[in-house]
């Protein structure tokens, strides 16, 4: 699916994060956090930010492959949290806005989005509801021309630097599917929390360089004409992001893999135990082979499922597919990887043990494994109906 000018995008962003991350990565995963809105500005300056977004809101206006291309190289960074930090900018809060918002709204949020002037963060799951999309409980009530929001929102990626969030809120009516939306909500004013708006840090075994909130709102007022499309279809807008989430996580994945895999290989190379390199045993040099082979299979999947996107088709099921065996291959690929590390291996200070730490995440977050194999077997035509 890569053509050189693929290629030639991954390549530019390569050098950017060899340039301006990697530097930093063991200072921002102490400190657990990274300085998200100097990053962002330069790969907002660099057109990283808005890779298939409208050109005229500040985007190159590039195909859907492109955008794989470059979630791609962003898996490369040496520090998960730092690649899903961005990809929440570029694939998880924004692409509702991109394809539903008024010009009025791209204009006010998408573009400086685009531009890495904002950080976004995205504000759906909360503390009893995760998964569970459709429980959510935080209201957006109408008043005069606005919404006033109550509840919380629970492990929001980019929260404690967030300029604005892309909200999941109930708006009406009582079918769960139909009685919500998606709302851009302001959540700073001259550099300071909005009155009515408080947060926690969240301390989370891996992605530390990624600062992670949860969120309140106390009668917090937004214009109602910041509502992303129309009233009571922010449940369907935001299952159509999920997609784009879920196969950027999937892509990020097969570059992180790739590279413990190489790694893992250098080091076993180079260890040696009873005269030998640990690498000339053959169950370790197979199982290598054996893991490249699962994560080229994985790849080939992401490049089908953003086929089908791209011709407009449905690739909800495909997408699903990825990331499940994207979240199984993490827990595959960086145990093995491990194992063959020894005691370095159960030390903090290595790329294998940190890929371990972070990668685990995606068999929970936007959406866990169980959660896939639903979707998937719903579009199998084997789910069982819920009793009334």
């Amino acid at each position: 699916m890569l053509t050189p000018e693929h290629i030639a995008l991954q390549d530019s962003v390569r050098q950017f994060i060899a340039r301006e991350i990697t530097p930093h990565i063991d200072e921002w995963e102490a400190a657990e956090i990274f300085p998200a809105h100097d990053i962002f500005k330069k790969l907002g300056n660099a057109g990283f930010l808005g890779v298939n977004k409208p050109v005229e809101f500040g985007g190159m206006g590039l195909d859907y492959s492109y955008e794989i291309a470059f979630c791609e190289a962003i898996g490369g960074i040496g520090a998960g949290g730092v690649g899903m930090a961005i990809a929440v900018q570029t694939d998880m809060a924004t692409p509702a806005l991109a394809r539903f918002g008024s010009d009025e709204l791209r204009e006010r949020f998408l573009k400086p989005t685009v531009a890495g002037d904002y950080v976004v963060c995205l504000g759906v799951s909360e503390a009893d509801a995760g998964s569970d999309v459709a429980s959510v409980k935080t209201t957006a009530r109408k008043d005069g021309d606005d919404y006033v929001i109550n509840g919380s929102k629970m492990w929001i990626t980019n929260g404690l630097q967030a300029d604005w969030m892309c909200l999941l809120a109930n708006t009406g009516g009582e079918d769960p599917h139909r009685n919500k939306s998606l709302i851009c909500l302001p959540l700073r004013e001259n550099g300071k929390l909005r009155p009515g708006i408080t947060m926690n840090k969240i301390k989370k075994v891996g992605m530390w360089s990624s600062d992670t909130a949860q969120v309140f709102f106390d009668d917090v007022r937004v214009p109602q004409r910041y509502r992303i499309g129309e009233e009571g279809k922010g449940f369907i807008y935001q299952m159509k992001q999920f997609q784009e989430e879920r196969l950027s996580g999937a892509t990020r994945r097969v570059t992180a893999l790739m590279n413990v895999v190489h790694e893992t290989i250098d080091y076993t190379r180079q260890r040696k135990a009873f005269g030998q390199s640990i690498l000339d045993n053959q169950v370790v040099h197979f199982r290598m082979a054996e893991l490249k082979t699962e994560i080229e299979l994985l790849r080939s999947l992401i490049y089908r499922a953003a086929q089908v996107h791209m011709a407009d088709g449905d690739m909800t099921e495909l997408a699903s597919m990825a990331k499940l065996k994207a979240g199984r291959l993490c827990r595959e690929v960086t145990d093995s990887c491990l194992q063959y590390w020894g005691g370095m291996g159960f030390t903090w200070d290595n790329p294998v043990s940190r890929t371990w730490r972070d990668l685990r995440l995606i068999s929970i977050g936007g959406g866990a494994d169980e959660i896939m194999l639903t979707i998937i077997c719903k579009h199998m035509g084997i789910l069982p109906k819920r009793a009334a």
